[in-house]
């Protein structure tokens, strides 16, 4: 997300009215231009199972309005920060920059990649990247709607499955799993643009 929020900023998180919640579940699809009504659908089908134990804030960009309260188009930084500070779990798509602001955030993302077979992105690099990451064991992948909410599921009974370095004194651990995320991206990097990271390096 940008800082400036030149274009897509919005003042406030939207919340709903309604009863307390047990849980915020926070989805956030980025600022790509592609459209993600993939995740949107799926969460459609999910929340009215939890509605009553369940608040949803659901950053959609370029997507189709979903038909859930607690939607917006964007967040600005600031306010995706907030959003990620009181959110019981996240989910977001597979843009190295949102996973990473989650995990900074003490988040084990729930990620959903997008496919560019379906036109939610120009190639497939959310889809490696995020499976590389799962195999680390660094976010909790789903590529199916059954996955996403099994995931949500778990995460509503037990949210500390879903928290990294919760406990005190754990900077140390938080900052090595970010460094880790940092050697994945610049590994994907490399081997898929060998030309232009050593081009870069050379800099």
């Amino acid at each position: 997300m940008s800082r400036s929020g030149s274009v897509h900023a919005t003042v406030r998180i939207p919340r709903q009215r309604s009863a307390p919640r047990t849980g915020t579940v926070l989805v956030a699809v980025g600022t790509d231009r592609h459209r993600f009504d993939r995740l949107i659908g799926w969460l459609e089908e999910w929340y009215p199972a939890v509605a009553d134990r369940a608040e949803l804030i659901v950053q959609y960009g370029h997507s189709r309005t979903p038909a859930l309260a607690g939607a917006t188009a964007f967040l600005d930084h600031d306010a995706l920060q907030q959003a990620m500070a009181r959110a019981s779990l996240v989910v977001c798509h597979g843009g190295p920059a949102t996973i990473l602001e989650a995990r900074r955030h003490r988040h084990l993302p729930i990620v959903v990649p997008r496919d560019p077979t379906l036109g939610e992105h120009v190639d497939d690099h959310q889809m490696l990247f995020a499976r590389r990451l799962a195999a680390a064991g660094l976010v909790r992948l789903c590529e199916s709607p059954a996955e996403l909410a099994a995931a949500l599921d778990a995460g509503l009974r037990e949210p500390a499955r879903f928290r990294i370095g919760a406990e005190p004194g754990s900077d140390t651990a938080r900052l090595a799993a970010v460094a880790r995320v940092g050697e994945i991206i610049e590994g994907l990097i490399s081997s898929a643009h060998p030309r232009r990271t050593l081009a870069r390096r050379a800099r």
